[in-house]
């Protein structure tokens, strides 16, 4: 279908565009900061819908008609519905310089090294099945993408 070079250069194209945008948002002052904070948190719903989600989505939808829209909506409805909770968190994550779910974790026990170490051992371990599904869902894709083969 495509070749090689072109998706290979679509890539580097795109994550050079990501790159810029973080260069940008860090030169950013004060000012201009505030204004385009406010876009982070709906922007980041993008995180949430990966080639896993992506790939799931479309097979939970074959089997269950409509039903594959909760994928979707539920994390849009967090967002806007639970605004003040997050602007809660967000306050504390400030105010406690915290960086991390393991960070947010501890602050809750005194600062535990201990149970900061533990909660970032299990979201290490837990995030491997996750990665293994990204990278088995790009080979997927990659696969399709530069198929040969005419169906």
């Amino acid at each position: 279908m495509l070749h090689d070079w072109g998706v290979i250069a679509t890539a580097f194209a795109y994550i050079g565009l990501l790159f810029f945008i973080a260069s940008r948002g860090d030169r950013m002052s004060a000012g201009e900061r505030g204004r385009a904070s406010q876009w982070i948190y709906p922007l980041s719903l993008a995180i949430y819908c990966t080639s896993w989600t992506f790939f799931g989505s479309v097979g939970f939808a074959t089997r269950t008609s409509i039903d594959f829209l909760a994928i979707y909506v539920g994390p849009i409805m967090m967002i806007g519905l639970c605004t003040p909770l997050l602007r809660r968190v967000i306050a504390l994550t400030k105010s406690q310089n915290i960086t991390s779910i393991a960070d947010f974790i501890a602050a809750r026990y005194g600062k535990s090294q201990a149970v900061a170490a533990t909660v970032a051992l299990i979201a290490i371990i837990g995030s491997v099945p996750y990665i293994a599904l990204q990278l088995k869902a790009m080979a997927s894709s990659l696969e399709t993408i530069l198929s040969e083969d005419q169906a």
